[in-house]
């Protein structure tokens, strides 16, 4: 799999543009990733705040991972505008039955692909090397486009999941 999401994201949106990540509990289908791009494309291009077009751009990445994207320096982001995003991936949840709003269950890239694991199976992961702390995760916390292209994948060691597990020296 290519892991070059950067290439994707737009180039004229700013490096502080805030970002939202949200994770699939599976992986869509060719045809579903395809519809919800759809989706994302009509969403960004009504996406509005106060009646004023926001700059937003949205994409499925490695077609398990919504990334909405809003430039603030061209239009705020209100509370009503970012509600209004939440309730197309309520939408998405509802269309396609996957859960998109689960931050207990955390994303690694482990043989070339998206790998998931329930926040509880960490320690057991890392005790039975499925994780080392060189694996590659998911860090769906990042909330600007800069953490997006330089913090989103990360090894474990450098992410705080190593407050949550025992690492064998």
């Amino acid at each position: 799999m290519n892991w070059n999401y950067q290439s994707m994201l737009p180039e004229d949106f700013a490096p502080d543009s805030r970002v939202w990540i949200y994770q699939s509990s599976r992986l869509f289908a060719m045809s579903e990733a395809l519809q919800i791009e759809d989706l994302l494309n009509d969403f960004v291009s009504h996406w509005k705040s106060h009646g004023t077009p926001v700059k937003g751009f949205g994409t499925l990445l490695f077609g398990q991972f919504i990334v909405l994207m809003a430039d603030e320096n061209a239009t705020g982001v209100s509370g009503c505008s970012t509600d209004s995003s939440v309730r197309l991936i309520k939408q998405i949840e509802e269309l396609y039955k996957v859960q998109l709003f689960d931050r207990q269950l955390l994303a690694f890239q482990v043989k070339e692909k998206v790998q998931l694991l329930p926040l509880p199976q960490l320690q057991h992961a890392v005790d039975n090397n499925f994780i080392t702390p060189d694996t590659l995760y998911f860090n769906n916390l990042v909330q600007t486009k800069e953490e997006l292209e330089n913090k989103w994948m990360v090894p474990v060691k450098d992410s705080w999941l190593t407050r949550r597990i025992a690492i064998k020296a």
